[in-house]
C-alpha cells in the first residue's frame, strides 16, 4: 500500500506540488489500523497484486474518505471510482448519511474528479465538528498551502 501511495503521489511533481509528492506514505502501523477494523479496501490487478486502495472512517454520521490512491501503472482504469462506490455501499450498510472527503480544489484528479463522481462542495459554515478537526489537522500538516475543499456525496435512496 505504501508503494501505491508513493506512485500516486508522484503525479503532484508534474504540477509543482513537490511537498505533497514528497510527503512520506502512511506507516505500516497506520495502514494496519484501517485494515484491522475493515475500513480499507484494496483493488488488485490480474495477477492479484495490489494496485489501488481506499481508507475510510466514520465522522459525524458520514463515511469520511481519508485516502484514495491508485498506482500510476493503473491510473485511468476507474479503480478509484470503484473503491469509492464500495465505500458508499459500506456507508449504506452502516446506516451512514453518505461520503465526505477533503481534497485539493483545483488539482484535476482531485476536486474536479470528485465533482464528476457526484461530490459537492460543503461551505465552511456547514462543516461538522469532525470535518473542522480534519481540516485543522491537515492545515497543521501543511496541506493548506494550496486551495483545499471539503466535499460530500449523500447516499441515494437506492445505494
Amino acid at each position: 500500500m505504501q508503494a501505491i501511495e508513493v506512485s500516486a503521489g508522484n503525479a503532484f511533481h508534474r504540477i509543482g506540488m513537490d511537498a505533497v509528492a514528497d510527503d512520506p506514505p502512511l506507516s505500516p502501523e497506520a495502514l494496519a489500523a484501517y485494515v484491522d477494523v475493515g475500513l480499507a479496501w484494496v483493488a488488485t490487478d490480474g495477477l492479484d497484486c495490489p494496485s489501488a486502495y481506499i481508507l475510510v472512517r466514520e465522522v459525524d454520521g458520514w463515511a469520511h474518505i481519508e485516502q484514495v490512491s491508485v498506482h500510476a501503472r493503473h491510473a485511468r482504469q476507474r479503480l478509484g471510482q470503484a473503491l469509492i462506490e464500495e465505500a458508499g455501499r459500506w456507508a449504506s450498510d452502516a446506516g451512514l448519511q453518505g461520503l465526505t472527503l477533503t481534497t485539493y480544489a483545483d488539482v484535476p484528479w482531485n476536486g474536479p474528479y470528485y465533482s464528476r463522481l457526484g461530490f459537492e462542495p460543503v461551505p465552511e459554515d456547514s462543516w461538522s465538528p469532525g470535518l473542522r478537526e480534519i481540516v485543522a489537522e491537515e492545515a497543521a500538516h501543511g496541506l493548506d498551502a494550496w486551495p483545499r475543499i471539503v466535499m460530500k456525496r449523500p447516499l441515494s435512496p437506492a445505494a
